[in-house]
């Protein structure tokens, strides 16, 4: 399973220095010490990646770090490389980097050659291979939802502060122009007052949101399987409970369960709620209430969800808010005829919509509504005539590099991650908080300061997670 390493930095540079000394002509980006017109950046001045996942969304990772020139991996690690198409492209690109099942075998083996390190895997281990890295001195880049547990995610807002690292999760839209023209919109006092939010998930044909289709629904876990000669499934399994395998766990369909993923909520809700949380400084909540379940069960999630967050006043202008959201066929924005664009005739028009994920924001006067897409998306004043009213503050700000771009960065000491543990930890915990009322199928009230469930001792065992099994405890423990 594994290759030669690549020649490490500090024997790389040493080499350099000897051959430099008998006078034999260095590459330019070597001779000067900074990027040359090809892209080639000097050893000194480039990230050392250490991937975790190269499959599925691990290609796309891994491709926009190193898109600049100014990262690049040297060890990679994957409980399975030979079961994705993507996981193919990910090693053609990069042959000779160094190949291992086991995180910690690679972090033990090649630490001193690895600056940063990217989590790309199922959610329930991204909270293990984070933390384990964070201890090392390693910046991190972990996809979303953050962690599989909000204790998990408290954990690793703890080891943010303690290890001083550069931290980043994958909610792209977070670095983009959309989120760029949000801020400018809240500080313009476009977006104020808001005191309802609607957010909505319309499922598209994916794999890895089967438990949305009738037909495909199941009750009980499904039967064992023969494991593929090419996985190493107690690794996949990590701290969590290992069941027999069956191919609807792996590769990339792991979502659908409870045990292993967080849903569409805990996904594609860090790319809907994530402008409004911030910058509107929502928080968590004080109330989670559920409002319909349908084929309710604790293996998959619901087949439809609906819920609603109450968070309370937060300063000026930011009165208390209701937030409602809806996931699964049928769920999409309805927007008040007040809202509708008029026609030169008199007439009214609805306003087109995405329905994939998008959300609605009310203002409490009533004047206009705020309507957004996903991910980097910027945002629409409805009716459409108010956009000429707030123009400066619509217009969408250029931004000058992506959200992977940004983390490299910053791991180089070029300014900060606009997504850090700090601002994406508690993002998940508002996650979680709806995750643990799919799971349940019941409300609770929860204290946002103490960040404790009030009177519901089932809920707060959601929130807090199941014992890891033996070998994984250790990463548990308080962070000191």
């Amino acid at each position: 399973m594994q290759k030669r390493s690549q020649i490490s930095r500090r024997a790389f540079l040493g080499k350099s220095a000897a051959t430099a000394f008998s006078f034999t002509v260095l590459p330019a980006y070597l001779a000067l010490g900074k990027k040359d017109s090809a892209g080639n950046v000097p050893p000194s001045q480039r990230l050392n990646l250490g991937c975790v996942g190269v499959g599925n969304r691990g290609n796309s990772v891994i491709t926009s770090l190193c898109k600049e020139g100014n990262a690049l991996p040297v060890a990679f690690a994957d409980v399975d490389f030979y079961n994705s198409e993507r996981a193919a492209k990910t090693l053609a690109a990069f042959p000779d980097v160094r190949r291992f099942d086991d995180f910690r075998v690679m972090l033990d083996t090649m630490g001193d050659d690895i600056d940063a390190v990217s989590v790309v895997t199922p959610d329930h281990t991204h909270f293990v291979i984070a933390l384990d890295a964070m201890r090392r001195g390693k910046h991190v880049y972990v996809e979303k939802p953050l962690t599989h547990t909000f204790r998990e995610s408290e954990l690793l807002i703890q080891a943010e502060k303690r290890y001083k690292v550069v931290t980043q999760m994958g909610n792209q839209g977070h670095t983009s122009g959309g989120a760029s023209q949000f801020q400018q919109l809240v500080e313009g006092g476009v977006v104020k007052n808001i005191n309802k939010i609607e957010a909505f998930f319309k499922p598209f044909k994916h794999p890895g949101i089967w438990f949305y289709e009738k037909e495909l629904r199941i009750e009980n876990y499904p039967a064992a399987e023969t494991i593929p000669s090419t996985l190493n499934w107690d690794l996949w399994c990590g701290p969590a409970e290992v069941k027999p395998f069956h191919s609807s766990y792996h590769p990339q369909t792991w979502r659908a369960y409870f045990l292993y993923g967080c849903g569409i909520f805990g996904d594609w809700g860090a790319h809907i709620l994530d402008f409004p949380h911030d910058y509107l400084k929502l928080g968590l909540p004080t109330r989670v209430e559920k409002l319909e379940m349908l084929d309710h069960n604790q293996i998959i999630f619901p087949r439809l969800s609906k819920l609603s967050m109450k968070f309370p006043k937060r300063g000026r202008n930011l009165p208390a808010v209701d937030l409602v959201w809806t996931d699964g066929y049928g769920a999409k924005p309805v927007v008040d005829e007040q809202y509708w664009d008029k026609n030169e005739d008199g007439t009214i028009a609805r306003p087109s919509l995405d329905d994939t994920g998008s959300t609605l924001l009310h203002r409490k006067d009533g004047k206009f509504a705020i309507y957004r897409g996903s991910h980097g998306s910027p945002s629409r004043l409805l009716p459409r005539a108010t956009m000429k009213e707030y123009a400066e503050y619509v217009k969408q700000p250029r931004v000058t590099q992506n959200h992977q771009e940004s983390f490299v960065q910053a791991c180089l000491g070029n300014g900060k991650t606009t997504s850090p543990f700090s601002v994406s930890g508690e993002l998940t915990q508002l996650l979680h908080l709806g995750v643990t009322c799919q799971y349940l199928n019941e409300s609770f009230d929860f204290d946002r300061k103490k960040k404790r469930v009030r009177g519901n001792p089932r809920a707060q065992a959601v929130l807090d997670g199941p014992e890891p099994r033996k070998g994984w405890a250790e990463y548990y423990k308080p962070i000191a």
